[in-house]
């Protein structure tokens, strides 16, 4: 279920009536998964962006390869990877769609033949004036004020680096 840009969702510190200092128990309960609420509102996200990348001929991944590159300019496949969090075998078929719609080249490098680095195009580059105005719809279709969208960012952010932290 995506959030309709009409109806304003704010967010909230925590759920009525749940015991912060206790979480419930064995609770088998769908509602009760953070595991689901994350997985729950990333689909919805993803579904206020699908319509907008639609017009401009994006999937929601091909976006944020794009994005990378929109930063960067040229990265190799396993900084890209690195960056998405997605593996080898996930990006390579990103790439070469972008690659045949003319947004992206492959080229090896002259120092070493064996990397390839990811390199932006013109074409690409121009992209990015269609798709400026994603992300500001997209706060506007969740019904956050940019504060509260930074907060949610960050605490999703800081969740995500504590997961990812060793030991």
């Amino acid at each position: 279920m995506t959030a309709s840009p009409h109806t304003s969702h704010r967010a909230v510190p925590s759920e009525p009536g749940l015991d912060e200092e206790r979480l419930p128990e064995g609770s088998l309960r769908l509602d009760d998964q953070m595991c689901f609420a994350l997985y729950a509102a990333s689909r919805a996200v993803v579904g206020l962006y699908r319509p907008m990348l639609d017009e401009v001929g994006l999937t929601y991944p091909q976006y944020l390869v794009m994005l990378v590159l929109w930063e960067r300019r040229t990265a190799t496949i396993k900084e890209i990877g690195s960056l998405l969090h997605l593996d080898y075998g996930t990006l390579t078929p990103l790439l070469k769609r972008l690659e045949a719609s003319g947004h992206l080249e492959r080229r090896r490098r002259v120092d070493d033949e064996r990397s390839v680095d990811i390199v932006l195009t013109e074409q690409g580059d121009r992209l990015r004036e269609l798709v400026a105005d994603i992300q500001p719809a997209v706060i506007e279709g969740i019904g956050l004020n940019v504060a509260e969208f930074s907060a949610l960012r960050g605490q999703l952010r800081a969740l995500s680096d504590h997961i990812s932290e060793p030991g």
